[in-house]
């Protein structure tokens, strides 16, 4: 029977290390210390450990498409642009979501299953790895690029995103525009890059023209229509609710319509909504929805075109590209009555 090939988190317990300082004694970085270097580079020859970056290997056409969540019209428009690029090159695709709104990380699991398919490369989509997930396939060879990036990922990992501050700012500018003074946002999470840049060109229009952003006028949900239901909900019941809302994202304006409709007031007569992304639904709504169209399918084309860079051996001319975002103005917006 074959002896089992030892694990990186193996060798790096018995060496008393880190995942991710196996990982850099493996691809020849600098900043190990000497003893460390030489106990693990020892334990590697015991073991007679292989990383499999090393061998000939010739690409077995998966990729691994990696979302927070899968549950909303915003995932399909990312699936639909990984999948025309990769079945122009022949290419599958293994879909999974990470479930559980808490946390952004794939579970363990996750790799495991990565590992026993042999995929030549990974796009995460609002998700992250762990410092030892990125690690073991960095050691494997295994490329990866993400969309919309949760934290800032570290330099040697490309980034593909939109100009949200810029959206953020044209958004509110347009409300701004309209006469509109009490404009409140119902933000993204907090710990997501796209979701603080929105709502920071938000805060800069508003200031800009001078006007005050009253406590709970910023409140922030998951991107999704029941949070944006339960957050306009909070606005109307303020003191001095908003004439206009920004939302963070279309299904959070959805919400916003919902809970509007439900006590009577009129979009845009009584309360203007703008929303984030300009998904297929956008249009259709009653009214149709002014929005933030950010470019999901060309966002997911290129996140893509770039992986398969990495995976022929190629480095792509840059790690960060962010795609112009534009205002498309519908009926869902209006100067105020006041």
């Amino acid at each position: 029977m074959a002896k089992r090939r030892p694990t990186l988190a193996e060798i790096a317990g018995d060496a008393g290390v880190s995942v991710s300082t196996v990982s850099k004694v493996i691809n020849g970085h600098l900043d190990v210390a000497a003893d460390t270097r030489r106990q693990v580079e020892r334990l590697l020859e015991q073991h007679r450990y292989q990383p499999r970056r090393h061998r000939e290997r010739r690409p077995v056409g998966l990729i691994d498409l990696v979302f927070l969540d899968l549950g909303s019209p915003w995932a399909m428009e990312i699936l639909t642009g990984v999948e025309e690029v990769t079945h122009d090159a022949g290419f599958g695709i293994a879909v999974s979501a990470v479930h559980d709104r808490k946390r952004s990380r794939p579970g363990r699991k996750w790799l495991d299953n990565l590992q026993a398919r042999h995929s030549d490369g990974v796009v995460l989509v609002l998700s992250e790895l762990s410092s030892q997930q990125q690690a073991q396939l960095d050691a494997l060879g295994i490329p990866v690029v993400t969309v919309d990036p949760v934290g800032d990922p570290a330099r040697e990992v490309p980034a593909v995103g939109a100009a949200n501050w810029d959206g953020g700012l044209t958004a509110t500018e347009h409300l701004i525009g309209l006469g509109h003074r009490r404009i409140a946002m119902l933000a993204g999470p907090p710990d997501v890059m796209c979701s603080r840049a929105r709502v920071d060109g938000y805060r800069s229009a508003m200031r800009d023209a001078g006007l005050a952003v009253p406590e709970g006028y910023v409140t922030h949900g998951d991107f999704m229509a029941g949070t944006g239901k339960d957050l306009t909900e909070a606005l109307l019941d303020l003191p001095e609710p908003p004439t206009a809302i920004f939302a963070g994202s279309d299904q959070m304006a959805r919400g916003a319509y919902e809970v509007l409709y439900k006590r009577g007031l009129s979009v845009p007569d009584d309360v203007s909504v703008v929303g984030f992304d300009d998904l297929p639904e956008a249009r259709w709504a009653t009214p149709p929805l002014t929005t933030v169209r950010q470019p999901l399918r060309d966002m997911a084309q290129m996140a893509t075109r770039m992986l398969f860079d990495l995976i022929n051996g190629n480095e792509p001319e840059t790690t960060r590209v962010e795609l112009a975002t534009r205002l498309i103005q519908r009926d869902s917006t209006a100067p105020p009555k006041e």
